[in-house]
């Protein structure tokens, strides 16, 4: 079996990590897998959503220990530089949504990955840790980035240094992720966020996510400039057109990502 697997469904690119025995931790397979399936929904136009989850118990349990201490293996730097940090990328230039669909444990660089998504979404039982500091490393995938930008520096700081367990509902709590669902809700109620978001207007979505990925850096004046251009560029789309037609008709708009 492949270490990620890529089904369509309604609009939907399903990607799922899938070495389950391993709680979906990483190793080079898997990474890779990962970089050319989010390629592929990037590049698909039938695909307006990409949902991330994980085979079996676990979401990811970040880097397979046994492949980074393999002497035959790849080394740290560059597990990093070709693994992870090219999927961090992928995730958040990819001008359409993307969600994580958290089903269990997500840890190190599994967890991070989740974060570097746009919609976090979670099963209850689900978990979050930062293990980097268990076994002297720091956090990388984006982890000291996006945390402390997501639930603040002193939340960031006392997680990356003492690795505590962060469950699924006080990670919403702190603002880490968007929600958390029962354990028999989370498929169904994952699946229709994903599906919904398939059918909004995708290149409005888009310009959304690059403004909003351009705010961390830009000043006031910058970003407004920004948003005035964006916002002619979303005035020329298709969809703005079928969403104020729609509006006017007083009918539901049908949207086609254009």
């Amino acid at each position: 079996m492949s270490a990620v697997l890529l089904h369509k469904e309604n609009g939907v690119g399903y990607i799922t990590l899938n070495r389950p025995e391993k709680y979906n931790s990483f190793n080079r397979d898997m990474a890779m897998g990962l970089q050319q399936h989010l390629k592929e929904c990037a590049e698909d136009a039938e695909i307006r959503c990409i949902y991330i989850t994980g085979a079996g118990k676990g979401f990811c349990a970040g880097q397979d220990l046994s492949e980074a201490t393999d002497p035959q293996g790849p080394e740290l730097e560059r597990i990093v530089a070709e693994h992870y940090n090219p999927i961090i990328e992928l995730l958040r230039d990819i001008e359409k949504p993307i969600i994580a669909a958290v089903n269990g444990v997500a840890a190190g660089a599994g967890a991070n990955i989740a974060l570097a998504c746009d919609i976090v979404l979670a099963c209850e039982s689900a978990t979050f840790i930062q293990a980097f500091s268990k076994i002297g490393l720091i956090p990388d995938s984006g982890g000291t980035f996006f945390l402390p930008r997501l639930v603040g520096m002193q939340r960031a700081l006392a997680l990356t240094m003492t690795g505590d367990k962060v469950t699924a509902t006080e990670a919403v709590a702190m603002g880490m992720i968007y929600k958390a669902f029962p354990e028999d809700q989370f498929e169904s109620a994952a699946k229709k966020v994903a599906t919904s978001l398939a059918q909004m207007p995708t290149k409005g979505i888009g310009l959304t996510k690059h403004l909003l990925n351009i705010s961390y850096s830009n000043t006031l004046s910058e970003q407004l400039q920004k948003e005035k251009e964006m916002q002619v560029a979303a005035g020329q789309s298709e969809d703005f057109k079928e969403g104020v037609t729609a509006f006017l008709e007083k009918r539901k708009p049908v949207f086609k990502g254009k």
